[in-house]
């Protein structure tokens, strides 16, 4: 199964990438980075720069087709970069219009609100994010994780990093079943 990871060139939160990236290969997938610039991205500890990790494609040369499902980490700036980003938003809607799975965690959900796949749905996020949300048609909840079925793509989220171990556990459930 190949995962394809999007992400903005810095702001990501690295364990929102790492930990789900990490549990991904252990069950025999195969992740990729893409971004919108080549080169490698800047992860953050909270506000503190992290590591760099290698981009693997770029937005414009990524298609949806070529992947099983997608990955949004969080970090704050990390979706607020990518929902200006209209090839990065068209990436996004291409994996909603092929009803692939996508998953999502902490401010993430941010890009979906711009791909404008949130109306019928219902997700969890950071707290902060839930009158965005709910302003584009969406049920907001506070639950650690949360699947949603709704067609065309299964749709799964998370709060934050201390969520990790049940988003990994569904995204993982997902990519088997």
């Amino acid at each position: 199964m190949r995962v394809a990871f999007l992400v903005a060139t810095e702001g990501i939160e690295q364990v929102e990438l790492t930990e789900p990236w990490q549990a991904v290969s252990r069950a025999g997938g195969r992740p990729s980075l893409i971004a919108p610039e080549p080169g490698r991205v800047q992860a953050f500890n909270h506000l503190d720069k992290a590591d760099t990790f290698p981009v693997d494609l770029t937005v414009g040369e990524a298609k949806a087709e070529d992947f099983d499902a997608l990955v949004l980490p969080g970090g704050v700036a990390n979706p607020d970069a990518l929902r200006v980003d209209e090839e990065a938003v068209a990436l996004v809607r291409g994996f909603f219009d092929q009803g692939k799975p996508v998953a999502a965690i902490c401010h993430a959900p941010w890009t979906l609100v711009e791909a404008g796949v949130l109306r019928g749905r219902t997700l969890t996020s950071w707290p902060s994010l839930r009158t965005d949300l709910v302003n584009a048609g969406a049920t907001w909840v506070d639950e650690e994780v949360h699947v949603c079925t709704a067609a065309p793509s299964v749709l799964i989220t998370s709060r934050n990093p201390d969520d990790l171990p049940a988003f990994c556990t569904a995204l993982l459930a997902e990519l088997k079943g």
